[in-house]
C-alpha cells in the first residue's frame, strides 16, 4: 500500500512501524473518529492459491478477526475493525506505545530480566490467558514478539489466531504436509509439533517457553537447526532453570518446568492457577520475603491499577497474586481522594494506626481463600469469608479503600449466587456509593457494580428500579465507550430483559433486536452473546403473542447452539425447552409432548433425574399430556414431579409451587373441584408468604381460587376474592 493510502475510505496510513513475515503494520489515522490506530496488513494471497482456497482463507480471517474483536481485557490488544481492501486483508487495532518482549530482551543484551519483572510478566500474562481461555479462545502462537510491554508496565497479548492464519496464506512457509509452521519453533508445544489438536494447555506450554527465555536469556531448546528444536520440544526434558541462573528459587523454577511438561495433562490445570501458585509461594517463603526470590522486591503495578479494586471480577489473577504491603494494601498507595463529581477540597484520609505486622498479608490470604471457595461453588462459605475480611479491612484500611471494597464486592457476588439477593444488594449498594465517591460515576469499576446492583434489583422483582439504574449505566457507557462497545451492548441487553419484565414487550423486542444485530455484526451470528440476545428477542415475540415467530427464532438458536456447543450443552437444551413452550402455545400438543420427552432423556443424561432442569422438562410433559386431554396421565406426572421438587428444592420454591398448581389444574379438569380448591388455596397462601400478597403470581393464585369457587357454585365467596384482587392490583405490586 502507498504511504498515504486510504484504506476502505477511512484509515489513512501515515507511517510503517513494523514489517515481518506476515505483512506490515502501519500507524494510521481513523478519519471517522479522529484517533490514531494500528493497521496490520497481511500479505496478499499468494498466486498459488486457487479460488476455493482463497475463499476459505478469507472466511477464516473473518472468523478469527471476529473472535479477536470479541476479547475485552486489559491484557489483550483491542481489535477495532477488520476487512479487505484491494485484495489485502487487514486488522485495525489500538496503537500500542511499547516494545514486545523480544525487543525488551534485546534492549537488555539478551540478559535475563530482573526477578521482580519476571513475576510481573507471569502474573499479567496468566491473567490475560485465564480470561481468553474462559471465553474458549486459544492463542496457539504465543511468543515474545506477540507480547508487548507498554511504557507503564502493562503487558498486552497480540495476534490471537492471526499469525497462524497468515502462515497458512503462504504455502511456502510450511515445514511438512502436516502444516507445522517453520517461523518460530522455539515456542511450540509437543502436541502442535506432532500435528495434534491444540487447546489452552498448548498456550501454557508456550508461556513456559517465554518465561524460560526471560528468566535465563535463552529458550529452553536453542539449537541452530529447526528440526533439533522441534525434536527437543517433543522428546527432551529442558535443563533446569537454575543451571543457567542459580539465584532463582525452586518455586518459580518448578512453575516453569511444570508448564513445560510434555503431556498436556501434566501441566497446570489453567492459567489462573499460575497466579495462585505465585501468591502461595510468596506467603509460604520461609524467609518472609513477599516473593519467592532472594533479592529485594518492590511492588510495581501498572498504571491502570491506580484506584482499581482487586476482586476476581475486577482484575483477576494479577491482583489476587500481588503481594500485600501494610502501608498500601494490594492496590498501591491509597489517598481516599474523591471522584470528579465531588465538590470542595478533597477530604483528608483519616489517620489510622499502623496495622499489626503481617495483618494485610493474612487478610490477603483469607481473601484468596474466599475466591477459592467461590471457584468450588461453596457460595455461602465464600460469602461468610469475604464479609469477615471486609469488616477487618475496613478497620485497618478504611471503608473506601479498594481492598475493603473488593471484599465487599466479592461478598455481594457470593451472596447472590447463594440465593440471598437482598443481602447481596446491600453489599453492592455500599460498594457503588463508595466507588462513585472515590472514582467517579463513570469509572469502569463503578459502572460494573452499579450494573450488578441493577441485576439484583431485577432478581428481587423491583424491575422499575432496575430499569432506571440500567438506563443510567447505559448512558454512561455510551458516553465513555460508544454504542457498539461490548460493555455497552451487554447493558442494553439487560435493559431489554428488564423492559420485558415490566410488560413493555414491544420496547423489549425493539431493543433486543437492535442489540442482536449489533452483536451479530461484531461477533458473528453464532457467538454465545448474539444467541442469548436472540433468545430475548424470541421471549419478547412470545409476550407479543407472535408464537410462530418465537418458535422459528428458538429453533434457529437451538440449531446454532447444537453446532457450536453440542447437543447436551445447557444453553442448547434451554432453547429446546422454549421450543416446547412455543409449540404448546400454538396448540401443537403432540409435537410438544414428543420434544419434552426427548428433552427429559437428554436432561437426565446431562444432569441426572432430580436436576431442576430435568424436572422442568417433566413438567412440560405433564402440561402437554393435559393439552391432549390425557388428564389422568397428566395428574400422575404432575404429582411425581411435585413430590421430587418438594424434596429437592423445598416446599416454598417457585418451581414446587408451579408444580403443585399443575396438580390443581388436572384435578379441575377431572371434575374434582373440592380437591382442586384445597390445592389452589395452599399455593396461594405459600406464594403470598414467599412473594408477598401483591406479587403477580400470588394474585394469579387467588384468581385460580376464585375460579374454582365459581365452579362449585360459591359465587359470593368468589366475588369477595375478586374485589380484594382489584384493590391489590390498584395499589400495584408490593415491595419485594
Amino acid at each position: 500500500m502507498e504511504k498515504t493510502g486510504l484504506v476502505r475510505g477511512r484509515y489513512r496510513l501515515l507511517e510503517r512501524i513494523g514489517r515481518g513475515g506476515m505483512g506490515e503494520v502501519w500507524r494510521a489515522l481513523d478519519e471517522s473518529l479522529g484517533r490514531q490506530v494500528a493497521v496490520k496488513c497481511l500479505k496478499p494471497l499468494g498466486p498459488e492459491l486457487d479460488e476455493h482456497s482463497a475463499r476459505v482463507l478469507r472466511e477464516r480471517f473473518r472468523r478469527e478477526a471476529r473472535v479477536a474483536a470479541s476479547l475485552q481485557h486489559r491484557g489483550i490488544t483491542v481489535v477495532h475493525d477488520f476487512g479487505e481492501d484491494d485484495g489485502v486483508l487487514h486488522l485495525v487495532m489500538e496503537l500500542l506505545d511499547g516494545r514486545h518482549l523480544g525487543q525488551v530482551l534485546e534492549d537488555n543484551g539478551h540478559h535475563p530480566l530482573p526477578l521482580a519483572d519476571l513475576v510481573d510478566v507471569t502474573e499479567q500474562i496468566a491473567a490475560a490467558l485465564a480470561y481468553t481461555h474462559r471465553q474458549g479462545v486459544v492463542h496457539r502462537d504465543l511468543k515474545p514478539a506477540n507480547i508487548v510491554r507498554l511504557a507503564d508496565g502493562t503487558l498486552k497479548i497480540c495476534d490471537f489466531g492471526i499469525a497462524r492464519l497468515a502462515r497458512d496464506m503462504d504455502p511456502g512457509s510450511r515445514l511438512t504436509s502436516a502444516g507445522i509452521a517453520m517461523g518460530t519453533p522455539h515456542y511450540m508445544s509437543p502436541e502442535q509439533i506432532s500435528g495434534g489438536s491444540a487447546d489452552h494447555r498448548s498456550d501454557l506450554y508456550s508461556l513456559g517457553c517465554v518465561l524460560y527465555e526471560l528468566a535465563t536469556g535463552t529458550p529452553p531448546f536453542d539449537q541452530e537447526d529447526a528440526w533439533s528444536v522441534l525434536v527437543g520440544h517433543r522428546d527432551t526434558p529442558p535443563r533446569p532453570l537454575r543451571d543457567h541462573r542459580p539465584e532463582l528459587l525452586e518455586p518459580f523454577e518448578r512453575l516453569v518446568l511444570d508448564l513445560l511438561a510434555k503431556e498436556p495433562g501434566d501441566r497446570p490445570g489453567d492459567a489462573a492457577e499460575l497466579g495462585d501458585r505465585l501468591a502461595a509461594a510468596r506467603y509460604a517463603h520461609p524467609a518472609g520475603s513477599p516473593v519467592p526470590l532472594n533479592e529485594p522486591y518492590e511492588p510495581r503495578l501498572p498504571a491502570w491499577t491506580r484506584g482499581m479494586t482487586t476482586g476476581a471480577k475486577a482484575v483477576g489473577a494479577l491482583a489476587r497474586a500481588t503481594p500485600p504491603d501494610v502501608s498500601t494494601g494490594l492496590t498501591g498507595p491509597w489517598t481516599g481522594r474523591t471522584g470528579p463529581t465531588a465538590t470542595g477540597p478533597p477530604p483528608q484520609a483519616p489517620v489510622r494506626p499502623p496495622p499489626p505486622p503481617g495483618a494485610a498479608a493474612a487478610l490477603a490470604r483469607r481473601h484468596e481463600s474466599g475466591l477459592t471457595l467461590a471457584r468450588r461453588g461453596c457460595w455461602a462459605e465464600a460469602a461468610t469469608t469475604h464479609r469477615a475480611v471486609a469488616a477487618e479491612r475496613e478497620q485497618i484500611l478504611g471503608p473506601d479503600h479498594p481492598d475493603t471494597l473488593a471484599s465487599r464486592y466479592e461478598a455481594g457476588t457470593a451472596l447472590l449466587r447463594a440465593g440471598r439477593p437482598a443481602e447481596a444488594l446491600t453489599e453492592f449498594e455500599r460498594v457503588a456509593e463508595l466507588r462513585q465517591r472515590a472514582l467517579g460515576p463513570d469509572h469502569p469499576a463503578t459502572l460494573l457494580v452499579r450494573q450488578d446492583q441493577a441485576h439484583v434489583l431485577g432478581r428481587l422483582d423491583r424491575h422499575f428500579e432496575a430499569h432506571q439504574l440500567y438506563a443510567a449505566v447505559l448512558a454512561a457507557r455510551e458516553r465513555a465507550d460508544g454504542p457498539g462497545h461490548p460493555d455497552t451492548l451487554r447493558c442494553r441487553h439487560n435493559l431489554a430483559v428488564t423492559l420485558g419484565r415490566l410488560g413493555r414487550a414491544a420496547d423489549s423486542y425493539r431493543t433486543a433486536s437492535e442489540v442482536a444485530a449489533a452483536r451479530s455484526r461484531a461477533l458473528g451470528p453464532d457467538h454465545p452473546d448474539t444467541l442469548i440476545t436472540r433468545h430475548e428477542v424470541a421471549h419478547a415475540l412470545g409476550q407479543l403473542g407472535r408464537w410462530a415467530d418465537a418458535l422459528r427464532v428458538y429453533r434457529e438458536i437451538a440449531a446454532a447452539r447444537r453446532r457450536v456447543l453440542g447437543p447436551l450443552h445447557p444453553d442448547t437444551l434451554a432453547a429446546r425447552h422454549e421450543e416446547g413452550v412455543s409449540l404448546g402455545r400454538l396448540g401443537r400438543g403432540a409435537e410438544a409432548l414428543e420434544l419434552y420427552r426427548d428433552l427429559v432423556e437428554q436432561r437426565t443424561r446431562a444432569g441426572g433425574p432430580e436436576d431442576p432442569d430435568t424436572l422442568r422438562a417433566r413438567h412440560g410433559v405433564g402440561v402437554s399430556l393435559g393439552r391432549l386431554g390425557l388428564w389422568p396421565e397428566a395428574l400422575s406426572e404432575a404429582r411425581e414431579v411435585c413430590a421430587v421438587r418438594e424434596r429437592v428444592l423445598g416446599p416454598g420454591h417457585p418451581d414446587t409451587l408451579s408444580g403443585r398448581r399443575e396438580i390443581a389444574v388436572c384435578l379441575g379438569w377431572l371434575g374434582r373441584w373440592e380437591d382442586a380448591l384445597d390445592v389452589y388455596r395452599r399455593v396461594a397462601r405459600d406464594r403470598e408468604n414467599v412473594l408477598g400478597p401483591g406479587h403477580p403470581d400470588a394474585l394469579a393464585s387467588r384468581g385460580d381460587e376464585a375460579h374454582c369457587l365459581e365452579q362449585l357454585g360459591r359465587s359470593a365467596e368468589a366475588v369477595e376474592i375478586y374485589r380484594r384482587l382489584a384493590g391489590l392490583r390498584g395499589r400495584g405490586p408490593a415491595p419485594g
